[in-house]
């Protein structure tokens, strides 16, 4: 990931001290759970390698299997431009492999989303693609590319800017087919402004499986910190919008990126489930509503938001999020849709 553009809104590093200050026990111990998104990085003063990871599965929940969502973690550094991203898949079936020698309970990284340019040329798409299998044979399942921009942050916020219209450009919906034609999904970041974009695009390419990331990131920076409300209408009619789209799923999870406003970290002490429960609350009735809990997935999004909560409080807000709903629901909710759409063996789908 690239952290360096607009440095206000840069992730702060988890604070491990401040984390414990607050501890809970643990809601629905025995739930089986699915980490539908998750990062491993190593970047400068925060890294997060297989130590930092598998201590928070084994902080209490029952984390049975989890998804590796693309960060731009260990790259090659020589070789072909357009190849050096399948580094992070390489890596990441290394790291799959040693945390099942050393926690075979949890099949951390059971899917693999990786990085592949959706506006290549064809035969480099290919290769890639190709080239990222044969890393990973029997746990590369999809492809996040960031298409993230908005019009109120010209420089980009945390992350550069994606060229403009990326999602209407014909080399994409085209890549996008392909993608579809190998049975692998495609994960979605951008900001909740861009979310019509999506929903043009995934009526287009309606083969395609697609997975919007963190809600659809609603901004809580800038002009979008004085203006809650407006934003959370406008996010609600887009998300209804697109929720009418078939292949469209949705990741319930993100909403601890400074980017969404968040900033527990500046509290004396960190937030409770509750506390997360009832902030988060409008944005999941909103999409359970919408998606129902067929098309919905609970994330983590960790470590990006390690910074706010620790990784058994925001589950253990997830569970209260989802106390009325039935035990198929939660199955759904917490193990099942995620199974089904990254295709996991090591769950139960």
């Amino acid at each position: 990931m690239s952290l360096d553009v607009a440095g206000q809104y840069r992730y702060p590093a988890p604070d491990i001290a401040w984390l414990d200050l607050h501890r809970e026990q643990i809601v629905e111990p025995a739930l089986p759970i699915v980490d539908a998104h998750h990062h491993i990085w190593n970047e400068p003063g925060k890294p997060y390698l297989l130590d930092e990871f598998l201590m928070d599965l084994d902080s209490g929940h029952n984390i049975v299997a989890t998804v590796f969502a693309q960060c731009h973690y260990a790259y090659r550094e020589r070789g072909p431009e357009h190849l050096r991203c399948v580094g992070e898949t390489e890596a990441i079936e290394a790291v799959r492999t040693e945390a099942l020698a050393r926690r075979p309970q949890s099949h951390a990284c059971a899917g693999i989303v990786g990085f592949a340019d959706l506006l290549a040329t064809e035969t480099c798409l290919e290769e890639v693609l190709d080239a990222h299998v044969a890393a990973s044979p029997e746990h590369f399942r999809g492809v996040r590319q960031s298409v993230a921009r908005d019009s109120r942050f010209p420089d980009g916020i945390v992350l550069r800017p994606a060229p403009a219209g990326m999602l209407a450009e014909a080399r994409f919906r085209r890549s996008l087919r392909r993608i579809a034609g190998r049975g692998l999904s495609f994960d979605a970041m951008l900001y909740h402004q861009q979310i019509p974009e999506l929903t043009a695009l995934a009526r287009t390419v309606d083969e395609a499986t697609i997975v919007l990331d963190h809600y659809g990131c609603p901004l809580g920076v800038g002009y979008y910190r004085d203006h809650p409300e407006e934003t959370f209408a406008q996010w609600q009619r887009d998300i209804v919008e697109l929720a009418t789209c078939p292949n469209v799923h949705l990741k319930l999870g993100g909403l601890g990126m400074i980017i969404t406003g968040a900033d527990y970290h500046l509290g004396a002490r960190p937030p409770s489930s509750t506390d997360l429960a009832n902030a988060w609350r409008p944005y999941v009735e909103v999409a359970l509503h919408a998606f129902g809990t067929q098309r919905c997935l609970f994330e983590s999004n960790f470590p990006v938001d390690k910074a706010m909560f620790s990784y058994p409080v925001l589950w253990n807000a997830f569970k209260h999020l989802a106390s009325g709903a039935s035990p198929a629901e939660k199955g759904d909710l917490f193990m099942h849709n995620a199974a089904r759409v990254y295709r996991l063996a090591t769950a139960t789908a």
